[in-house]
This record gives structure tokens, sequence and C-alpha cells, in this order.
């Protein structure tokens, strides 16, 4: 049991890499401001190399409205060789849980900036068939604000992990975690270390290290996130790498 104590107090942490601290700095959003909306207006500007998009403040999905502050709501279209370009290096899942700077001008180059602050992803659109991106969702995530974030599950130490050397097969049970974060602190994947797990050893959501100011939206803290099996099975859940 000390064992199993230690191996959980060490398993998971938020991931603070370079990645989390530099992408808003060479990934600046460039957006303008679209007059009309509709399905016409939208394939129009997807015909010309953008992507409609809408950015408000989070809690505007808030069932209750005495709990909404002023949505900043704006409608808008972003260059989709610019949202590829940030998909090439950010990658989903972590698209939506990594904020970004967000300059909306008045036109496509123009140097008059209408408003600017930081967003986060929560919805990208594609088409079933193509995957083409149809349209992508923001919610303003400036510091001192508390979102709801899914933050990414991802597990390192698989290579040295004891259970999985005697044959045994982790099995990812949860793939994010849902947290209420405080903008700033907001981070694009969460690390569990499994390097010291055996056949039989679960990672729990309670046991997750995050920063002290998230709070885990789940009523079920006790819920296994991992577990490393004896044998595999026939339809397992892929684990994020």
């Amino acid at each position: 049991m000390t064992l199993w104590c230690r191996t959980v107090q060490k398993v998971a942490h938020n991931s603070r890499t370079p990645f989390s601290r530099t992408t808003s700095y060479y990934h600046t959003i460039q957006a303008i401001p679209r007059e009309c909306t509709g399905s016409r207006v939208s394939a129009r500007d997807r015909s010309q190399g953008r992507i409609p998009a809408v950015v408000f403040a989070q809690d505007l999905l808030d069932k209750n409205t005495d709990r909404r502050s002023p949505s900043r709501k704006q409608i808008l279209s972003t260059e989709r060789k610019q949202i590829h370009s940030i998909l090439k290096s950010v990658e989903l899942p972590f698209f939506c849980s990594t904020t970004f700077p967000l300059q909306i001008r008045a036109g496509s180059g123009s140097s008059v900036l209408l408003d600017s602050g930081k967003v986060l992803p929560i919805k990208v659109h594609r088409d079933e068939e193509t995957g083409r991106i149809l349209n992508l969702v923001f919610v303003w995530a400036d510091d001192g604000t508390e979102l709801k974030v899914d933050v990414p599950v991802v597990f390192k130490g698989v290579e040295s992990c004891p259970g999985l050397k005697k044959g045994g097969y982790l099995k990812s049970i949860r793939t994010s975690l849902k947290y209420l974060c405080p903008a700033e602190h907001i981070s694009p994947k969460i690390e569990v270390d499994v390097s010291n797990l055996d056949i039989g050893d679960r990672v729990f959501m309670s046991d997750i290290e995050v920063h002290p100011s998230w709070k885990l939206l789940s009523k079920n803290e006790k819920m296994p996130l991992c577990k490393i099996s004896a044998t595999k099975l026939e339809n397992p859940e892929p684990a994020v790498m």
C-alpha cells in the first residue's frame, strides 16, 4: 500500500511546457467582422479562403440568465491558411485547450484595430465527408475570467511501465477532464506518468495534480482515469499518447 501511495503522488501533473507558454506569441489570430450572416454569406466567405467564426463570453451559454455577463459577441471570419497553420503546430485536441490572442481588424489587410483580447477555441465544425473546417467558435479568455475547459489527458512513461513490460495493457477510461480554470492558468494538456504502474494499478481523477486554482467539474472524483489491465480488451478505447 505504501508503494502504491508513493506511485499515485507522482503520476500526473498539468503540462507547463514551452509549447503552452509560447503558442500565444507565435499565433495571433487575425479576424474581420461579418456584417451579414446566413448560409449563403458563409459559403461566399469559404470560397474566398475564409472561415466563418463567432466569439462571445462563455457564460452566454449559461441557462441561468442572471449569471450572464456582457457577451461582447462578435460575428467574424478568419483566414483559412492561418487556422490551418495553427492546427499543424498545435494539433487537435490541444487546439481547444489553448488560448490565443485575437485581433479584429476593420478589413482584410487593414491596420485599423477594432477589438482585441485573448480567446479560447471551444468548437471546430467540420464537414463530415471532407473534413473541411466550416465554422469556428471562440470564447473570450481574458485574465481574471473563469472558463470551463476540457483538458486532454496524455500518457507518458509508457515505454518503462512495469505492468506493460509484463504483458499488461494500458486502458484509457477518460481521454479528457473538464475543469473550471482561470483563463491565465489554462494548460493545453494534462500529462499522466504511468512509468511506475504495475498490473492492476489505477489512476483516479482525484490523483491528478493540477494548478490549485483549477476545479474539477465531476461528481465522482474517485472514477478511474486509466488502469493497467492484465489482458487487452477486444475493442479498447484508444489512449492519447
